[in-house]
Order: C-alpha cells, then sequence, then structure tokens
C-alpha cells in the first residue's frame, strides 16, 4: 500500500512545480495529482503540454516524490450528449498525461446527475464503450468515487455500476467523509467491494443524519443540497476504528496496488501542521489493524 497526500490545500500558495517538494517537507514520499489550473483542470480540458508534463515529472523525481495516482474529474458521464463528448476528450488526454508521468492509476467520480440518473448511466456506459479499450491497453487502473451529489451516491449501488463495466481495470475508491451519503453501512459495503477498493481517502466528517437530521441546517428547509466535509481524523463521527479494521479484514495494507490518500481540505490555515498529523494518524491505525 502507498500512502500519499492530496496537496490541494497548497494549490493557492505554491506553483504546480513545487508541489513535490512540498509534499516531500511533509514526509510523505506519495502524492495524489489533484485537478490543478496548470494540468487537468476540473471539468474541462487538461492544459498541459508535453514540456510541462516533462518538468513536473522531473520535479517529483528530484524531491524524492513518486505519484501514487491523476485524478481526473470530468462529466463522462454528463446527461447532456455534448458534455459527455468533450469529456470523453479530456479523458483520452488525461490517460496520455497519467501514462507519460510513469503512473498506472487514475481515480475518479461518476459525474453525472443525480435528477438525471437514468440518463446519466446511460452516458456513464457510453463513455465506458470508448475508453476501456484504451485504459486497458495502456494498463492504467481507473478506480471511481460514489461521490455526493452524483447520479450514484449509494456505495452498493456503485459496486454494481463498476461490475457492469466488465472489466478488471475498474475498480472503487472508498471516501471516508463520504460514508454517510453511501448507505450509512459500510462494513457492509466494503465486505461486498472486496478487492475493488484499490483506493482510499482519509479524512473526517460529521454525520449529517444525527440529531434527528438537524446536525447541518440549510435554509429554505428542503434544499436539495448534500453536506460533507474533509477533516481531520477525529474531528468528526467517522468511526475510524470501523474503517481501518475493515481495510484491514480486505487486505488492503498488504496490497501492492492500493494506495491511501490524506485527503482534508478544511483546515488550509494549519495545512503543515495537519499533514503531519494525518500521516502520523494514518500510520498508526495501519500498524493497530493490519494483520501483518
Amino acid at each position: 500500500m502507498k500512502i500519499a497526500l492530496d496537496p490541494t490545500p497548497f494549490h493557492h500558495d505554491y506553483s504546480l512545480l513545487q508541489l513535490p517538494g512540498v509534499v516531500a517537507d511533509l514526509g510523505y514520499e506519495w502524492m495524489q495529482l489533484t485537478p490543478h489550473v496548470d494540468m487537468i483542470p476540473f471539468f474541462n480540458h487538461p492544459k498541459a503540454d508535453d514540456d510541462l508534463v516533462g518538468k513536473f515529472k522531473k520535479a517529483c523525481s528530484d524531491a524524492g516524490v513518486g505519484i501514487a495516482s491523476v485524478l481526473p474529474v470530468l462529466r463522462w458521464s454528463g446527461p447532456d450528449e455534448d458534455s459527455r463528448e468533450a469529456a470523453v476528450r479530456y479523458w483520452k488526454r488525461a490517460i496520455q498525461i497519467t501514462v507519460d508521468l510513469g503512473v498506472h492509476v487514475m481515480n475518479t467520480e461518476f459525474s453525472g446527475r443525480p435528477e438525471k440518473a437514468e440518463e446519466s448511466e446511460r452516458a456513464f456506459y457510453r463513455s465506458m464503450e470508448e475508453l476501456v479499450p484504451i485504459i486497458e491497453r495502456e494498463g492504467i487502473d481507473v478506480r471511481i468515487d460514489p461521490h455526493p451529489d452524483d447520479f450514484v451516491e449509494d456505495g452498493l449501488a456503485a459496486i454494481r455500476m463498476i461490475r457492469g463495466v466488465n472489466s478488471k481495470n475498474i475498480g472503487m475508491v472508498i471516501v471516508a467523509c463520504h460514508q454517510f451519503h453511501m448507505g450509512g453501512n459500510l462494513a457492509g459495503i466494503m465486505e461486498a467491494a472486496g478487492d475493488l477498493v484499490r483506493l482510499v481517502h482519509v479524512a473526517d466528517t460529521m454525520d449529517h443524519h444525527r440529531s434527528h437530521g438537524l446536525r447541518y441546517i440549510t435554509n429554505p428547509p428542503g434544499n436539495a443540497v448534500r453536506v460533507h466535509q474533509h477533516l481531520k481524523i477525529g474531528d468528526g463521527d467517522v468511526d475510524w476504528d470501523q474503517f481501518f479494521g475493515g481495510l484491514g479484514k480486505l487486505g488492503f495494507y498488504d496490497r501492492d496496488d492500493t494506495v491511501m490518500v490524506s485527503s482534508v481540505f478544511a483546515e488550509n490555515e494549519n495545512a503543515h501542521e495537519v499533514s503531519r498529523y494525518q500521516l502520523q494518524t494514518m500510520n498508526e491505525y495501519v500498524s493497530k489493524h493490519s494483520p501483518s
């Protein structure tokens, strides 16, 4: 298993080429390349040319940091056909960038719309028909997160969607702070997913179901919103012994294809301190729950 840092909190204070050095200084050997305006931005065409890709790869090498995964977020399940076709084109370039960086793991979201779930599912599988042959040819392993406010939010439904692609190159992401939108049965989801779970994000959140649904209040009542947070471990309601223990039962820690990512976004003002805390705390929980 690789333990990686999501450097999103540092995007505003450091350039793209400075990020590997920041990650190394914080004690991490691996980083996740998340959407960045100079590389693969949210929802739009990648902005890096081959020269910048090469410079970023060298910056990682110079810092002694590996790229554990590349995370694009593109509307490949968008119910609007023009947006979906564009996302497929963007995905092809993102895959090429990943290959050029020497990386074999990509993780992402379903990226459809919950109010148009049936149309989004059709769009997703249409995109898979075109992209899966490329993904398999390039030896990329793509892992998908059922994200809040997506057409697939429930963890068990996500497993069914992924199995429906019928490719060994498509797996699942479990984000700890999304679990209260995933059906509330994390242990059951992990057990059902098995070795489909190949990447996890570690961040805490409050359970919005508690306090009789009044943990969070939005006005006017009844807004179609999904609320979650990316807090440091211990600041929310996630049962961390259940989370890390469940991964231990899956053999997650002893596999060479798995990735654990610290993804705390709620405390940018303390991002350096929080990132170090996350690394130490994740290692402590892994040691506690690793069968080996």
